[in-house]
């Protein structure tokens, strides 16, 4: 694995928001930790005849990943009476069910209990994700074709 692998493997977990990603490899162990003050990238290249593994690379921190965070909290206060419809699985996020299908939702459509909101791909699977509540779409939190952890917000839903 290059340093240029490492560093697209990086940005990739930023922008994921996973607060820790481990990858072990025949001779290389990546750990990264994000979402912290002290954002952390530890290397270990670990040759086939020792056991003990030895630093190789401490990348400085990302910069991006405590800027989202401080944004939202001021969002969260305004956001507060809506309902989050939030993700039950760890997969890539997507609106519709075809590249050639219409979206499942819209901001602005009301929507009802057990109507589909979305598809989760896990390991080649495509979830369908549905409403638990009823009311209207306020905003749509994911792009589509992001990758989603377990429990990050999806949508807002205005119950009223």
């Amino acid at each position: 694995m290059d340093i240029k692998e490492i560093q697209n493997l990086i940005k990739f977990v930023a922008k994921s928001g996973a607060s820790e990603v481990k990858l072990e490899m025949d001779d290389i162990k990546i750990t990264i930790r994000t979402g912290s003050d002290s954002d952390t990238t530890i290397v270990h290249q670990v040759p086939a005849a020792q056991l003990q593994p030895q630093p190789v690379i401490s990348a400085a921190p990302v910069t991006e990943a405590p800027a989202p965070a401080a944004a939202a909290a001021p969002a969260a206060s305004e956001d507060s009476k809506y309902i989050t419809i939030k993700s039950p699985i760890i997969g890539t996020f997507y609106r519709k069910p075809a590249p050639d299908k219409p979206l499942f939702v819209e901001v602005g459509q009301t929507i009802g209990e057990g109507d589909v909101l979305c598809v989760i791909e896990a390991m080649k699977l495509f979830n369908e994700i549905e409403s638990e509540v009823s009311g209207k779409i306020v905003k749509i939190l994911v792009d589509d074709s992001s990758p989603v952890e377990f429990d990050q917000p999806l949508f807002l839903v205005d119950p009223s």
